[in-house]
Formats: C-alpha cells, structure tokens, sequence
C-alpha cells in the first residue's frame, strides 16, 4: 500500500461476484452507442450519430428495394420536433416477430443469405440501435391486410397493439423516431447531410424514387449522373462509365485537383474511407492505363486529377466497422463452412472488369485515349518540377518538427484504430494568445492546436510550389498530413478558430481559399469547421450566462437583474478555464458545406482574387457598419 501510494495509484475496488454484471440488449446499446455507431455528435458533422441512425432505417428500405420490392421511400423529418419518418413499401417487417426485429440483437432475416442476397445490414443491429437510442421509437408494419403497431421509449416496450386488420394500407414498413436528447445533446439535424445522403441512395439505386420532405429525388443514370452532379470542374473528356455484373464505376479527369478523389460504396453503403474495393480500382486502373499506352509511368501521375464513383455488390461483406465506412472483405463472397473459398478476390474481379471494359474504351475513343495521354505526361512533369522543392521542404520540416512552436499536438488521431480516432480535432487559431487559451482548455487526448502567425498568404492564384515555399502553410498541411491526398489525414475535426472581427474573418477566408484551392476533399468530406465562441458575458452574482448574438445578449439581460456584460473582442479574452466549456462536447461549430451546384473556381476569384469593380459593387452593397455604442448597457 505504501508503495502504491509513492506510486500515487489508487487502491483497486474488489473483484468479486457482485463485479459480474449483465446488460440487457438496449442497455448495452446506451452505455457504449459509440461500438453502434460511431460518435454520438450534435448533428454539426455529416458522421454525428443522429445520421447513422437514419441511415440505418433507410438500409432496410434499400434492402427490401434491392430484393425487388416497392419502389419508393418516404423520408420526412420535422426540425422542429426534430421526429424522423421513414416509410418504405416493401414487404413488411413479419408480424408475429416484429417486437423482436427491432428490439432484440442478433435477431432479424439479413442471416438468411436466401432472403437477403447482397445487403448492407448484416448484424442484425441497425434498427435496435435506433430504437434504444431513441427517446421515442415506433414501428408499424403492414403485410397483406394486417397490421401490428409498437412503441418504445430507451428501447423498452411501452404500447404493442397487437396484430388487427388494415385493409386500405399498402404493404411495407413505417418507423418513426426521436433521438434522445438525454444522449445527443442539443443537437439539431442539418438539411444539406440528409439531402445528400438521400442523393446517393437514388445515384447506386436506378428505379428508386424517394420522397424527401415531399421533394421527389430520382437518377436515371446511376453514378454518371452522382459524377456529373458533384464535380466542381469540367471535365477534360466524356465520363466513362463502366457497367458489369455487380461493379459500375463512372470516371475522368479535371484539372486543378492535386490528387485523385473517390465516392465509394459498397451493397449502397458509401464507404468514406474506402476499402479492399477502392484500392482495387486505384491499382487496377492505373495497370490498365500504363499497359494501354505501354508507358512505364508513375500511378501517381495516371491518377491525379482522377474523380471517380465506384460501386461493388458483395455477398455479405465483411466491414471494419460498425460503422460501416471501410471494406475489409478481400473476396466477392464468404467463405465456405469447410474453410475454403473459390470466390474470386475482389482485387481480381475489378482488375478484370477494367482490363476488359477500359481498355476496349480507350481503342474505341481515341480522342479521349490522347486527352488521358496529355494529362499524364502534364501531371508527371509538374512532379518532377515540384520534387525538388518538396525535398528542400522536407529538410527543413525535419529541423523543425523536433520543436515546432506552432504545433501542440494530441495523442489520439484519424488515421489510427483508436476507439476515439472520431473525436480528433485541430484548431488553427491566430496568434498566440488565443492558441494558449486553447492549449491550457483542451483535451490533450483528442484536440491538438495549431498557431499562426499573423495572417496566411492568399493562395488564390499560387502554384502547388508556392505551399512548400511558405514555411507556415507547409507546416500546416504537413500537420494534418495531406501532401499526397486526405487518405492519411491526423484529424478527423479540421476547427479554424479565429476573432469574430474584421481581421479573423479574413483569416478565415485565406485558410478556406488555402484548403478549397488545394485540398477540397478535405471540405467536400466534411471534415472543416468554424468554431463560434461566445461575443458576450452576462453575469450578476448568482448566475453566467455566455450569448453568442445580439439577441441571446439582449434576452440574457433581460432575465439576470442588476448584470454586468463584457465584450469578448479576441479569444485570447477568454480565460482557459472559460475556454473549456466552449470546446468540450457541446461546442458549436459551424460545417463547412459545398452544396452541389457550387462554383468553387468562380468563387474564389469573385471574392478572393484581384480587385474588380465588380467585387467592390457587391461590397458597398452589402456594407453593413456597427456602432459599438449599441452593444453598451
């Protein structure tokens, strides 16, 4: 005991029988929702768990479509309410056991690979996490003339009507739910993620029509129109388009990207961090292509500026996650019960299916053969122009890193198997007083910081060269390590933290124009974030409250007598330990989001390129002056 107390190590409680506990189903799901899916989150990033609840509801529609029943879903969600619906009209969930499917682990009819060939929800959890998850849960299904109706509350069953007659409803399933409050916070659900996930359900689902608040979303052409709607470019040639048995991808190249990017999925489940299928393609493409024009070329330069959507069906297939977001399956099927395994390997399947396919399209259209050729040959001179540069980079990057002022680095990051890999954050903050208030505040695990010095160079009409010159933006990107692409990134979280003034919203748009001109995948994958921090301080004796607007200020007066208000003009304002409850959990932070039809060329010159009068019309326009005297009281 002495010992252990030199030690400072607390006594360890006893291990006996009593230590032994068991969870029920819906309780297990509760207290550890992370292993079900992913982060709990407040809706602000596209991966918060009030999304892959959704999403899992809208699996089993897609399941029940893919088998060849109803061709339509009905989506609605009352922001409101914050309530989510979810009707599709397929077959129905089986009467007699459907308290059980959507209350019970390991239960449901994904096992019977007879029923359910080639689907995304194969651990029969998906709709149990949402019902326990859920501080509200219904589900009514109905098949053939018959009805049965349940309700639930943290999982647990509060009404079941039991099975009765209902002649006039159309076959299918209806659920229903409210994400608990007492788990996610005060979340709030963002239009544009649901939108886009809705998007790509129809893009990998031809002939699937959803209803999205009432708003009809359809594809005809499957991943050619997800490319056509999503690129931020034009194209340098016509999109191939590659269909075969359970493989589509849709491809070709824009100029400007400095890496090559992926829409991903796998059975309509949009694997964000790839997979056994994606580096398929990646290798297999770049073969087929130096094969074609046998040149001994870098696949590096074959596949910049490559914008690809890529699908593979897969008969139960083996995931990384609960989560789903990578394929760790390396064979097109399961194995068999006797160990062995005759399906091809996925990294064999779609090597052929591009041999094949690819490579009779490229003898066909020659002018798109040439085109590819160009690019090539333009991406593998702009490398070797470049190679020199990043190589004197690396070398003082090597001097630095040993003591790098600007860096104050976290121990869990993105790009590792840590369970808390999700909450990886980085704040880019201005000067180093606000960085300090930050670095004493935050969670060393999770949160690193990042200080600039002054304001970043505007990168609007700089080469790629220009990054590994300017010591401060190469130490930047080589922080969050996405010099050759986003696939290694350190922080899932990328947080500009700036002054809500003059000077830090233009910090704010030299570090976008930074990121969109050289690294969009990091904004088009959502990982880009404005801290808001509050403006004021409302405070009497008994009582502080922190207002983000105007408005929060005036009613914060209006409810605390005799308050005295400060003005936070700077984060370095704010003490650490104030700080920390403006980056802890319940953070607001502001997504950075390109809708589909952004023009990110157009404008980034519009408002960060050379003076136009233009540009100085829209500014006197849109001037707007605030006189300090009426934030006083």
């Amino acid at each position: 005991m002495e010992l252990d107390e030199e030690l400072g190590l607390q006594p360890a409680h006893d291990y006996g029988d009593d230590s032994i506990v068991h969870l029920e189903d819906m309780e297990h799901i509760r207290l550890r929702p992370g292993m079900y899916i992913g982060k709990l989150g407040d809706g602000s990033s596209h991966d918060d768990g009030i999304y892959v609840l959704i999403k899992e509801v809208i699996d089993n529609a897609i399941d029940e479509f893919s088998s060849g029943f109803g061709k339509k879903i009905s989506v609605k969600i009352n922001f409101g309410e914050k309530k989510v619906s979810i009707r599709d009209y397929g077959r129905g969930i089986p009467l007699g056991k459907m308290v059980e499917a959507v209350s019970k682990l390991n239960t449901g009819a994904k096992y019977d690979s007879k029923v359910f060939q080639k689907s995304v929800g194969l651990n029969g959890v998906g709709t149990k996490a949402v019902n326990a998850l859920s501080s509200w849960f219904k589900v009514q299904s109905v098949r053939d003339g018959k009805t049965r109706i349940a309700e639930f509350s943290e999982g647990k069953l509060t009404k079941d009507s039991g099975i009765k007659d209902c002649k006039s409803e159309d076959n299918g399933t209806l659920v229903e739910f409210i994400p608990d409050a007492a788990l996610f916070g005060n979340y709030h659900f963002i239009n544009e993620y649901v939108e886009k996930r809705v998007w790509n359900y129809c893009y990998l689902n031809r002939g699937l029509t959803i209803y999205y608040n009432d708003k009809r979303y359809y594809s005809k052409n499957g991943l050619l129109d997800l490319l056509e709607h999503n690129m931020d470019a034009e194209p340098l040639y016509p999109i191939i388009h590659i269909k075969d048995d359970d493989f589509e991808a849709a491809f070709t190249h824009i100029n400007g990207q400095s890496s090559d990017y992926y829409y991903s999925f796998v059975n309509g489940q949009h694997t964000t961090e790839g997979g056994t299928h994606q580096s398929a393609f990646k290798e297999g493409y770049a073969r087929v292509v130096k094969d074609f024009y046998k040149k001994d070329c870098e696949p590096s330069d074959v596949r910049q500026g490559l914008v690809c959507a890529l699908c593979v069906r897969i008969q139960e297939p083996v995931f990384e996650a609960q989560t789903k977001t990578k394929l760790g399956s390396t064979h097109m099927a399961p194995n068999k019960k006797d160990g062995t395994n005759d399906s091809p390997l996925v990294k064999t399947y779609v090597l052929d299916i591009l041999k094949k396919h690819l490579d009779d399209y490229l003898h066909i259209h020659s002018e798109t053969a040439e085109i590819l050729l160009q690019k090539i040959n333009q991406n593998e001179k702009e490398r070797k122009e470049i190679a020199g540069i990043k190589k004197i980079a690396r070398e003082a990057r090597k001097g630095a890193s040993l003591n790098n002022p600007k860096l104050r680095d976290c121990h869990v990051h993105y790009n590792s198997n840590h369970p808390r890999r999700l909450e990886s954050t980085i704040f880019i903050t201005e000067g180093l007083s606000a960085s300090g208030s930050i670095t004493k505040s935050r969670d060393v695990e999770t949160q690193a910081v990042f200080s600039l010095r002054g304001k970043p160079k505007n990168t609007v009409s700089t080469g790629k060269e220009f990054v590994y010159k300017n010591e401060e933006l190469n130490l930047l990107h080589n922080a969050l390590d996405i010099d050759e692409g986003i696939e290694n990134l350190r922080y899932n979280n990328v947080v500009i933290a700036t002054d809500a003034d003059v000077d830090g919203m233009h910090i704010r748009l030299l570090l976008l124009t930074f990121f969109l001109r050289f690294y969009p995948d990091l904004v088009r994958q959502g990982h880009v974030y404005i801290l808001q921090t509050p403006l004021f301080r409302v405070r009497n004796k008994q009582k502080t409250l922190y207002c983000y607007t105007d408005e929060e200020r005036i009613s914060a007066i209006n409810s605390l007598k005799g308050a005295e208000i400060t003005r936070f003009k700077g984060l370095g304002e704010i003490s650490p330990d104030e700080f920390k409850g403006f980056i802890n959990q319940d953070m607001r932070l502001d997504p950075v989001i390109l809708h589909k039809d952004f023009d990110t060329k157009g404008v980034l010159h519009f408002y960060m390129g050379e003076n136009t009068l233009e540009r100085r019309d829209f500014i006197m326009a849109n001037l707007k002056i605030e006189d300090d005297e009426s934030i006083m009281c």
